[in-house]
């Protein structure tokens, strides 16, 4: 390609989307035309997982191509402000983020050209009084957003599970107002000299689950899969992963209250307003390809669609992220451009959420360092054999949800998952062949020892490897 050829990239990413919201991937209770398009007309990616299962740790391991242990991301709030983005403008890309990025600080540059930052639609904790794009119009609007401190007034508030309304107009939704200022900058800005780079980052489906009725009715009363939740299950589950659960039943983290033992009425609610934030999202991508189309962008465009982690949404039960769970790691990965790559496909094979980076960067035509970890999807784009990674990794460091230990990973293979708790005897073994719906935890069953030794000494190989791959990095990296 010449650089004149080189292609536009969008790059969506959501907030705490699950793989299964998506009606062409096969989850006929959804309601989602323009992912659906994508799908179609594009590649997906069955088996993404992500790197850590918070938003920071996963989206600083995106946008360096490393794992949470070397960039030193292990939480929410720990300071990133490097990427590849930098390199993408350095080679002629001209550079744009619109939504959320979860760089900390929120508004560090990154190697962005522009950044219109909108962050959690739920700041309690961290930068509680951060002054991003949305609240200035709220602001402008004479609105006040809803968030925890009203929440909390409501009668209802300890039993709605993070589940509420959103009052407000339409267009101040967060998600809306993302897209909207998307579309108003392809709209209005001129096409610059060189391709566009644009990372839109949707709040949503994040909680609080905070849809408008008209996008709840399209899920009212619709059979569901709901998760059945077996106290068997929970007895089994890693003493962190116990006192994570009681941490969220006295803690209200996103306006979420969660309980022990939801009725039936109350996870529907949960699961609808949830998917009906989705097909909020859905809406507004289908805007977004109509916007790049008529300003002239779509015929030499590839856009990805992804997220940055899943949302457990009572599976295990478990509400929102930090665990392990496939319901939290696996992510829906969309790539499409009908002019580059023949659409309709679907690779099954175990990638990271991370190799959209040198997927980037080669689309674009910039080499990528040496010391980056995170392996091209191209060949698998391309047609070409894949075969995929040998397993996944996931990490997280201690924070106020994962209070009782240092550190945490996870490997999954194609068969099997062993979550690893630093300097601790407990452990989590999972054969996700008999047990795809991982409720059994093998760790202390003396007939899987030899698995489980197996798979804790290949993370001990593969941070060997690692640490040795990346010595050069924080030398070159921007």
């Amino acid at each position: 390609m010449s650089k004149q050829d080189r292609p536009n990239i969008i790059l969506i990413i959501t907030d705490q989307q699950r793989y299964e919201t998506i009606r062409a991937l096969g989850y006929e209770y959804m309601d989602t035309p323009n992912l659906d398009r994508l799908v179609n007309e594009g590649v997906t990616f069955s088996q993404c997982h992500i790197t850590a299962p918070s938003c920071a740790p996963s989206r600083a391991s995106l946008f360096t191509g490393t794992y949470p242990h070397t960039t030193g991301v292990l939480k929410n709030a720990d300071p990133w402000s490097k990427s590849w983005v930098g390199d993408l403008s350095d080679s002629g890309y001209y550079c744009v983020n619109v939504g959320k990025m979860h760089t900390y600080p929120y508004d560090t540059k990154l190697g962005f050209h522009e950044r219109y930052v909108v962050e959690n639609k739920d700041r309690y904790l961290e930068e509680r009084y951060f002054y991003d794009e949305w609240d200035k119009a709220l602001h402008a609007r004479g609105l006040v957003k809803q968030q925890r401190t009203l929440y909390r007034k409501r009668s209802d508030y300890g039993e709605r599970m993070g589940a509420f309304e959103w009052e407000l107009p339409e267009d101040m939704h967060s998600d809306m107002f993302v897209a909207n200022t998307a579309t108003w900058w392809l709209d209005t800005k001129p096409k610059p000299d060189g391709p566009l780079f644009m990372e839109i980052g949707f709040p949503g489906p994040h909680p609080p689950f905070d849809p408008t009725e008209r996008f709840i009715e399209k899920y009212k009363g619709k059979k569901l899969p709901l998760p059945k939740i077996k106290r068997e299950d929970i007895a089994g589950q890693p003493d962190p992963y116990q006192k994570l659960r009681e941490h969220n039943f006295e803690v209200d983290h996103d306006s979420v209250v969660h309980l022990d033992d939801p009725s039936e009425e109350q996870l529907q609610r949960l699961w609808e307003y949830y998917l009906a934030n989705v097909s909020m999202i859905d809406e507004k991508v289908g805007e977004i390809m109509d916007s790049l189309e008529r300003n002239g962008y779509l015929d030499n465009t590839v856009v990805l669609f992804t997220s940055d982690h899943g949302e457990a949404l009572g599976e295990h039960g478990h509400i929102q992220k930090w665990t392990m769970y496939d319901c939290v790691t696996n992510v829906p990965l969309i790539a499409w451009c009908p002019e580059r790559f023949k659409g309709g496909r679907k690779v099954d094979a175990l990638c990271q959420l991370m190799d959209l980076g040198p997927t980037i960067l080669d689309l674009a035509e910039v080499e990528e360092p040496e010391w980056m970890e995170a392996e091209t999807l191209i060949p698998a784009l391309q047609g070409e054999s894949f075969e995929g990674r040998e397993f996944v990794i996931a990490e997280h460091g201690r924070d106020v949800f994962l209070y009782t230990i240092d550190f945490v990973t996870m490997i999954r293979t194609k068969d099997w998952k062993l979550v690893q708790f630093l300097d601790e005897p407990f452990g989590q073994l999972i054969d996700l062949v008999s047990d795809p719906a991982e409720e059994v935890n093998l760790w202390d069953d003396p007939k899987y020892a030899e698995k489980k030794t197996e798979l804790i000494d290949a993370i001990g190989s593969f941070r060997v490897r690692s640490g040795y791959q990346t010595r050069t990095m924080w030398e070159t990296a921007r």
